[in-house]
């Protein structure tokens, strides 16, 4: 098993508990030395005293299983404020303002934004807005392959 395999399997139960998700590890080398990446996600936006609290919960974790033979600075943060979304849990995200990339353009766009307001097994409704204007839109949800918050302007 490499390292950032076993850093996975130290991590990924801890963080479940404390109600996070291990997104994605990480290592990189650069000329100040390695450094582990922990991305961590959870439902509800993460702060930075979130990030503090997973710092101190995983720093003693990795001190004690010792996954990297050499030494490291430790990095932790979220996937940011445009992360991308699992298509199986939208239903977490209703209104939330969402972008969504089509697999079959709706009246010839393949990316919409618009404001999340209704997921069903079968469908997601958008609140887009155009000019100064909203209108609500029933995409198929298969039609969907990705999904990411964004950012209202």
């Amino acid at each position: 098993m490499d390292e950032i395999e076993r850093v996975k399997e130290v991590l990924r139960a801890p963080l479940e508990q404390a109600g996070y998700e291990l997104a994605d590890v990480s290592l990189s080398r650069d000329k100040n030395g390695l450094t582990l990446h922990v991305f961590v996600d959870r439902d509800v936006p993460i702060s930075l005293d979130d990030i503090v609290e997973v710092s101190n919960l995983i720093n003693p974790l990795l001190d004690q299983a010792d996954p990297i033979s050499d030494p490291y600075l430790l990095d932790v943060s979220s996937l940011g404020s445009e992360k991308p979304l699992h298509l199986d849990r939208l239903e977490h995200y209703v209104h939330q303002y969402v972008n969504v990339h089509l697999t079959h353009p709706y009246q010839g766009e393949n990316i919409l934004e618009g404001e999340l307001t209704d997921v069903t097994p079968e469908t997601v409704t958008l609140l887009l807005t155009i000019k100064t204007r909203k209108r609500s839109v029933v995409l198929p949800r298969a039609d969907i392959d990705k999904a990411r918050l964004a950012i209202r302007f």
